[in-house]
């Protein structure tokens, strides 16, 4: 469902998808992802919390709105501030936020600037430090590069559809999401998020992080080094970490009952 955020940066409407009831939690997606990726999740954990599923401006349902209001800025700190607006426009003073990838960078940004809108925080295969990105991240994130690829959009989408398949256990169906996602999103969004989260770096600031914390990594994991997991711990202390031997960098769709139980043990706990 569209929501609309009128203030600055960023004025526009953001799609969200709800689902269940109690205890709010925001579940962000990663770079070239959207609120599908958390189908499953959000309908098991639906059953116990107030579940919102939220498209970045700029990608999935929130492009279309993104390209009527001509927005430009698809950075982290950007998306940190869209998600504080979101929450303000819902009337949720805190809530827990999950993010994948990218989107738990947003969560742990969140954590260090708005701690009062943060109740817990988790990370699911984020990179805290943007060297950890795979290569072809990195150059994704470079505009020339960014503008090359994005001129041949087949190539783009052969590309990804091949890569895809050694994302996760399930081949085919990281496939499927991934050209599925990859159709929703502009050359700006695609290169610039990509781009500000290589030169994003958290490890000086996690000591600001006073609320509970899980950092979820998978060994298998081809896009982020799952060793950010260790950054992770000795940057926040009290922070709890599951390293998923079987996971890639999805385990939500890798090993999903593993991956619910965690989070769903995460939420529950004092």
């Amino acid at each position: 469902m569209p929501l609309l955020v009128t203030e600055p940066p960023n004025p526009g409407i953001i799609h969200y998808e709800t689902h269940g009831r109690g205890r709010p939690v925001l579940f962000l997606h990663g770079w070239l992802g959207s609120w599908a990726l958390w189908r499953q999740t959000i309908e098991e954990l639906g059953r116990e919390f107030k579940t919102y599923s939220i498209d970045f401006w700029g990608f999935g349902e929130s492009r279309a709105a993104a390209a009527e209001n001509n927005l430009k800025s698809f950075q982290v700190d950007s998306f940190v501030e869209m998600v504080t607006q979101f929450m303000d426009k819902l009337g949720i003073p805190k809530a827990a936020i999950v993010g994948h990838s990218m989107g738990g960078t947003v969560a742990l940004s969140m954590a260090i600037k708005h701690p009062d809108k943060v109740v817990k925080a988790c990370c699911i295969g984020s990179p805290i430090n943007g060297n950890s990105l795979n290569l072809l991240l990195k150059l994704s994130g470079v505009p020339a590069f960014a503008f090359v690829v994005w001129r041949s959009p087949p190539l783009l989408k052969l590309f990804l559809r091949l890569y895809s398949r050694f994302m996760a256990k399930d081949g085919k169906k990281m496939a499927q999401l991934i050209s599925r996602d990859v159709s929703y999103i502009t050359m700006e969004s695609f290169f610039q998020s990509i781009g500000t989260l290589r030169s994003t770096d958290l490890t000086d600031e996690l000591t600001r992080i006073t609320v509970p914390t899980l950092g979820i990594y998978g060994k298998r994991d081809i896009i982020v080094k799952p060793t950010q997991r260790h950054v992770l711990e000795k940057g926040v202390p009290h922070a709890r970490i599951n390293y998923i031997l079987d996971a890639g960098h999805f385990p939500m769709l890798d090993t999903p009952d593993e991956f619910t139980e965690s989070i769903r043990s995460f939420l529950k706990t004092n």
